[in-house]
């Protein structure tokens, strides 16, 4: 009955002992070689995978660029036109300070100067949109 444990721990101890033999230099050129292959491989699948990763959040970010953009472009004119409404209001009201046909010049020249304006607010922004 001893024998059978003294015979197992002799076997487990040589088994052991084997699996810390030095491989040739050969097999190890080859093991290292395919770890640097394998190894390089999968580096070069991230690099790819990461590549089409920023690549989605740029063209995001573009998207939300040219969100904005747009959304300034808009705001610009809104701003613009509202100027050129108040400087209207502020001629006209000037103008019934005249008579006749000074008066009604003041009023044409005042829709004018406005017309004008909101044509040059809607170029810039036509110009400013993505």
């Amino acid at each position: 009955m001893r024998t059978l444990p003294i015979s197992m721990i002799a076997l487990t101890f040589f088994l052991v002992a084997g699996c810390n033999n030095a491989k040739s230099p050969e097999a190890v050129s080859k093991d290292v070689a395919a770890a640097e292959q394998k190894a390089s491989n999968e580096v070069a699948d991230s690099q790819k995978d990461a590549s089409k990763d920023i690549g989605k959040a740029a063209d995001k970010v573009d998207d939300k660029l040219a969100d904005l953009n747009n959304t300034v472009a808009s705001n610009a004119y809104d701003i613009a036109e509202t100027k050129a409404q108040g400087d209207r209001k502020i001629a006209l009201a000037k103008c019934d300070a005249l008579n006749g046909d000074a008066q009604k010049n003041c009023k044409d020249q005042a829709d004018a100067d406005y017309k004008a304006a909101k044509a040059s607010a809607k170029a810039n922004e036509v110009a400013n949109k993505q």
